[in-house]
């Protein structure tokens, strides 16, 4: 293939050769029936950006930008083409296709193509004559943000929207709540957020530093706010994914309702929310109560990420991890609904807990989707999983046709640290640097052609307990996203094999697209002053990571 800058890499370019085409103002822009929200981010973003008018013109146009849709393509697969003298034309399978190949075409105007304002206005901006042949490896690209640890405000959700759509990446997991923080408004529980939303005082560093943040922490978004980033989600063919995480995980949500804890074990009514980071013992009881309780959220979910045309869109996240069984172990009520219901110990209840909600979303279309720890048990034939503590999970659901998304914590989780130097910021867990990131595969050997199509694809996960800010999200996520990127999207060899000298001369050209969309990454050379957290306590894991 021809040598390119394009990130993620594309199958195939012919050209580019030295004639060109030129957008200046008199460029017009012609779409069919389809692509109305490609034609709208061009002339807002792009147009914006370049001080470009695009206005409407015919489909022969010539100093044209054509979009239009080719039924032979797959729907996200997408054909670019550059034609000296005549303009650019791009063909998508479907609406997404026809996207990603305007994400492209972006890329191949320069960095000042990702700016909100013109730097130079008055230049014409070329690109060589070339095809550009593309399209996904996997129909899973996810990125799963922690805004339950540390909130977000929605300006910056948004704006992870932006950034995951100039990657191709087309699912964002919404992990909503935790013990630390209940983010989504739910009319019918009001305390939810006016009370489980913040937190008096924050964990500064690893559960073991001894720093406190001695502040309020908190936020929540309204209903209107989540419509407004599931309608911006999807204009940039992205779904949204809510996580719900139940049974364990859920102190913000006793705090706020008392009766939802193990009320026989323990004083729910004194528990505020946590303001520091682990597993926590206090979880959800295992009563009607709770049942009735976390039904009348799921159902204002549901209303709120309704299922559409998009692949994922009919699922919902219900956690499932980490759930303690210390305080089922002591409480009369636990153990009655243990004989009740003839189960063998806690870790069944648990299950029951999952199997509730899994036949409770079934009923209403909905797939649930939950951490590996949700396997123990057995799940209702459309469950999923998100494979997090390793492979196995992923292995042992893809075997029992279960669809599987790939998220091991030892290879993509990007709270861990990207070097193993004394200046890296509060230092989490392995060191997983740009090109161990690059070198991660979805699929793992052991399964077989038929066990492997169950694998939807992949996803970073990005947990925020050591992430006080924007800039230390930033920091953690990039520039490593962008090799996740180019692993969930393109078709890449085996790791081994992979042109790491390669990818990294194309992020030579893609860290001033970073600079110019204002992102704080980590440079390659190490972070900046003001990107350490000198004296703030981590826990860094030593050595290579297991392969589990």
């Amino acid at each position: 293939m021809t040598k390119t800058d394009l990130i993620p890499a594309p199958l195939a370019v012919e050209g580019p050769m030295r004639c060109g085409v030129s957008l200046d103002e008199n460029t017009t822009l012609w779409g069919a029936p389809g692509t109305e929200g490609t034609q709208r981010w061009l002339r807002s973003t792009l147009g914006a950006a370049l001080g470009l008018p695009l206005p409407p013109g015919p489909e022969d146009g010539r100093n044209a930008v054509l979009l239009r849709l080719d039924e032979s393509l797959e729907p996200e697969a997408y054909r670019l083409r550059a034609v000296a003298t005549w303009g650019i034309e791009i063909r998508g399978g479907g609406p997404a296709g026809v996207f990603w190949g305007a994400q492209t075409l972006r890329q191949l105007l320069g960095p000042e193509a990702f700016r909100r304002a013109p730097v130079r206005p008055g230049v014409t901006y070329g690109i060589p004559h070339q095809t550009v042949e593309d399209a996904p490896r996997f129909a899973w690209r996810g990125l799963m943000l922690d805004v339950a640890r540390h909130f977000l405000p929605k300006d910056q959700v948004l704006r992870y929207l932006d950034l995951m759509a100039a990657h191709k990446l087309n699912v964002l997991h919404f992990h909503l709540t935790d013990d630390q923080g209940w983010r989504i408004e739910i009319e019918r529980y009001p305390r939810l957020t006016e009370i489980g939303s913040w937190r008096a005082r924050t964990k500064f560093g690893h559960r073991a530093s001894p720093l406190w943040e001695e502040k309020p922490h908190g936020g929540y978004y309204t209903k209107d706010d989540i419509r407004e980033i599931v309608a911006y989600a999807a204009e940039r063919h992205i779904t949204v994914v809510p996580e719900i995480d139940v049974p364990g995980h859920s102190q913000a949500a006793v705090a706020a309702y008392p009766e939802l804890g193990n009320t026989d074990v323990v004083d729910t009514a004194s528990l505020t929310v946590w303001d520091t980071w682990g597993i926590n013992k206090n979880v959800l009881a295992p009563t009607d109560t709770t049942l009735r309780f976390y039904e009348g959220v799921f159902e204002e979910v549901l209303e709120l990420f309704p299922p559409d045309a998009a692949a994922f869109s009919a699922f919902v996240h219900i956690g499932g991890d980490e759930c303690a069984k210390d305080q089922w172990r002591a409480s009369a009520t636990a153990q009655a609904r243990i004989r009740e219901l003839g189960l063998a110990d806690e870790d069944e209840l648990q299950s029951w807990f999952v199997r509730h909600f899994d036949n409770w979303l079934t009923a209403r279309g909905r797939r649930l989707i939950g951490w590996d720890e949700i396997l123990e048990g057995g799940l209702a034939p459309g469950a999923a999983v998100s494979s997090w503590r390793g492979y196995a999970g992923g292995i042992t659901a893809a075997r029992a046709g279960h669809d599987v998304v790939m998220c091991p914590e030892q290879q993509v989780y990007l709270d861990h640290r990207q070097d193993g130097g004394p200046d890296e910021p509060v230092p989490i867990g392995f060191v997983r640097t740009l090109e161990d990131v690059f070198r991660f595969e979805p699929v793992p050997p052991e399964l077989t052609p038929d066990e492997a199509r169950h694998v939807l694809g992949a996803q970073a996960n990005v947990w925020t307990e050591v992430m006080e800010d924007p800039g230390r999200v930033d920091y953690q996520a990039f520039p490593r996203l962008v090799a996740f990127a180019e692993v969930a999207w393109s078709r890449l060899p085996e790791p081994a094999e992979r042109d790491f000298a390669d990818f990294e001369r194309r992020m030579t050209a893609h860290y001033p697209r970073l600079d110019a969309l204002g992102v704080g990454y980590r440079p390659p050379s190490g972070p900046r002053p003001w990107q350490r957290r000198p004296g703030v306590l981590g826990r860094p894991i030593e050595g290579t990571p297991p392969n589990v």
